[in-house]
């Protein structure tokens, strides 16, 4: 589980999606995140919980 995240961050998720790729772009925070898949470009929103619970780790922190 991951502590902290930001708008723009890449994530490894625990499961792949459907098209094999498990690397996330963090597009939308708040009381939901809005993710965006790096493989086929699907967008998926979750409920802050449930993206912390399934998040293994940031891969990439978007700089300024």
């Amino acid at each position: 589980m991951i502590e902290s995240f930001a708008l723009g961050d890449t994530v490894r998720m625990k499961k792949p999606h459907a098209c094999g790729n498990d690397l996330w772009t963090v597009i939308r925070t708040g009381a939901d995140v809005k993710i965006r898949c790096l493989g086929c470009g699907r967008v998926v929103m979750l409920d802050r919980l449930a993206f912390l619970k399934a998040a293994k780790k940031i891969m990439e922190k978007e700089t300024e």
